[in-house]
């Protein structure tokens, strides 16, 4: 974690600051003296401006290490501040980027003569380029392992140093199993290695042969508690009528308690119970970070992180031109491999399928290591040969732009929706011309985030003032009705907390047919004057056919305005199997009306899943989740795709 940021110029005045924690003033102080006035440095940082930050050294003083870039031309120096005991590699990336963007955006104000105060609104690029950068740095760590050494240092405060810890379940292989109350020679009970229960076993306690390794037996600890048990041998016979299967309910000691039968379905309230709603573990959600309201008032979400990424990338293209050229293109991408390929094509050649062939094979591998699925690679690769056989090369065209610009012309005509996905226009049509509630239902595979979705999409139209109703059409999955209630929860003391609009839970407990609840919930809201209706589904494989035919009668009785599917950008290449069985699930006349793809956030640059599922329906992706909070929801912006599918 960073301690602070600072932007400043050559002559010490500070354009930019952000600081997590207390800081000294004798740090950029001291690294100001040191490094620019007394030219305390290496010879080899003394670079042109456009050089990374990685090539400076760094500066240590104290207990905190500074890292640094400048810009030369406009006297700026860029510095980031953090604990020495702490290794973050991504500082340097940080560097750089922040340079870019603050050149960018407030480097005509910079260049102004006597400039000394600049007017800047830097926070919000700050914080997204410190989340993402942190984020990706966290995504390859490890779970650490609980050693032997971990576990004996974990003693309880009133153990002293003179006593040896206790013994640990399963790794003392050697020694004898103590034996029970019985008579036998070996009586002397062990004690356990659990610190939070008596020294001294009580009555009842002592471990048996065949208890449970590392605590005791259901049969000692029903002795204790008093409750009946067959001990001597004696078992109560049962009396009258047969009792059915006992719903298992367990203690505070772990121990099942057989003799409750108490209902474990708590979806539905009961008279006398009320459920207060409690605002206070609900955290606020920062709306300028996911979205901006236009000027008819209507909240729009951002693209993902368009503004930002375009900035870098332009500057990677002025970069890349102002360099020398290098004959083998873009080194260690495989591009550049593809580029090598036509090292023996000579500029103004006509490119014929055997030009092509080793080329498209390259294509094909990039494509894959990019999660693109198969099918929807082979058919990328078929559309880039049909377009360069034939072609003549220009002069002095490079082969590996030809390619580029051939891939991302099909790239953006496949991820290119062919209709309007403005949604918000759809439910104004809906709810003003026929005065109904516009339906969205969520489908899709066990665990790809339907409800968390569902929650998303639901804050995205509360900040319209629309009133919500959500189904919960989940009557199988246990749980599935509690998530959806403290989502309606949050929800409704986040839009009072705002004044927005208003949402309500539409359930009827577990067991009942989904699609009858979808169509009493749609004829509740109509009654109730609701904007919208948002139905949550059970998951189903997409291969069980059982569980498929039920959404054909599910569309038949709902009648959802869209049907949106939610698909994980982890699932890789049986993307393409999942959305054609649900696009076919619902009847010959209904199909899916679009697709949200959840977990964008932990996969980086591997976004093909966004290609392979529309691929195989033809149908678009409407929303992009990228994080776990109510406001991480972003609309699809192609370009930024393509550019991620082609680095």
């Amino acid at each position: 974690m960073l301690d602070g940021f600072e932007i400043l110029t050559t002559s010490g005045v500070v354009l930019w600051s952000k600081s997590y924690a207390p800081l000294s003033s004798s740090l950029i102080n001291g690294f100001i003296k040191d490094i620019f006035i007394e030219e305390k440095i290496l010879p080899s940082s003394a670079a042109a401006d456009d050089t990374s930050a990685s090539q400076h050294p760094s500066y240590k003083r104290e207990k905190y290490t500074l890292r640094w870039a400048s810009v030369k031309d406009l006297g700026l120096i860029f510095v980031a501040v953090y604990q020495s005991l702490l290794h973050l590699s991504w500082v340097d990336k940080l560097l750089d980027n922040i340079r870019v963007l603050f050149v960018d955006l407030y480097g005509d104000q910079v260049r102004k003569s006597h400039s000394t105060v600049v007017e800047c609104k830097f926070d919000e690029y700050f914080g997204q380029q410190v989340e993402e950068l942190e984020s990706s740095a966290e995504a390859p760590q490890r779970t650490p392992q609980i050693t032997r050494n971990d576990l004996d240092s974990e003693t309880s405060p009133d153990q002293e140093s003179e006593e040896p810890p206790p013994p640990i379940p399963g790794l003392l292989s050697g020694r004898k199993s103590p034996t029970s109350a019985a008579p036998s020679t070996d009586t002397t009970p062990t004690s356990t290695p659990d610190t939070s229960r008596p020294s001294t076993p009580l009555n009842g306690h002592l471990l048996s042969a065949k208890a449970v390794r590392g605590g005791t037996s259901r049969r000692a600890r029903k002795a204790a508690s008093g409750k009946p048990s067959a001990v001597d041998g004696f078992k109560e016979k049962s009396v009258g009528k047969a009792k059915g299967k006992q719903l298992r309910r367990w203690d505070a000691d772990g121990m099942v308690d057989e003799d409750g039968d108490a209902p474990l379905d708590y979806s539905a309230a009961s008279d006398t119970e009320s459920r207060p709603v409690s605002s206070a573990g609900t955290e606020p959600v920062d709306m300028a970070a996911s979205g901006m309201r236009t000027s008819k008032g209507q909240y729009i979400l951002k693209d993902l992180d368009d503004e930002v990424h375009s900035i870098l990338q332009s500057a990677n293209q002025k970069k890349e031109q102002n360099e020398p050229s290098r004959p083998a293109g873009v080194v260690g991408s495989s591009l550049g491999a593809i580029s090598g390929l036509f090292r023996n094509v000579i500029g103004g050649k006509v490119l014929t399928k055997q030009d092509l062939e080793k080329p498209m094979k390259g294509m094909e591998e990039l494509l894959l290591k990019k999660n693109v699925a198969r099918e929807a690679a082979v058919r990328l690769c078929e559309g880039v040969e049909r377009e360069l056989i034939g072609k003549k090369t220009g002069s002095f065209e490079s082969i590996d732009t030809l390619l580029r610009s051939s891939l991302s012309s099909s790239l953006t005509k496949l991820l290119t929706p062919t209709t309007s996905l403005s949604l918000l226009t759809s439910i104004t049509t809906t709810t003003t011309t026929q005065h109904r509630p516009y339906t969205i239902s969520i489908v899709g595979v066990n665990g790809v985030g339907k409800s968390t979705s569902l929650s998303k999409l639901a804050f995205f139209l509360l900040q319209n003032n629309l009133s919500l109703l959500i189904a919960a059409c989940d009557t199988f999955r246990s749980g599935a009705v509690e998530q959806l209630r403290v989502h309606a929860r949050n929800l409704k003391d986040l839009s009072d907390r705002e004044d927005l609009g208003r949402v309500e839970l539409y359930e009827k407990g577990y067991g009942k047919d989904a699609a009858h609840i979808a169509r009493d919930a749609v004829a509740y809201a109509k009654d109730h004057n609701f904007d919208v209706v948002l139905i949550d589904t059970a998951g189903r494989r997409h291969n069980d056919a059982r569980l498929m035919s039920s959404l054909e009668k599910f569309a038949e009785l709902a009648r959802p305005d869209k049907i949106l599917m939610v698909g994980e950008a982890l699932v890789g290449t049986d993307s393409v199997m999942q959305a054609r069985a649900f696009n076919a699930a619902f009847g010959a006349k209904r199909g899916l009306d679009g697709f949200i793809i959840s977990k964008c956030d932990t996969v980086g640059e591997m976004v093909g899943v966004l290609v392979s599922m529309v691929h195989a329906t033809g149908i678009p992706v409407v929303f992009l989740g990228v994080g776990q909070h109510y406001g991480d929801l972003r609309t699809v912006n192609v370009g930024n795709v393509v550019g991620l599918l082609m680095s």
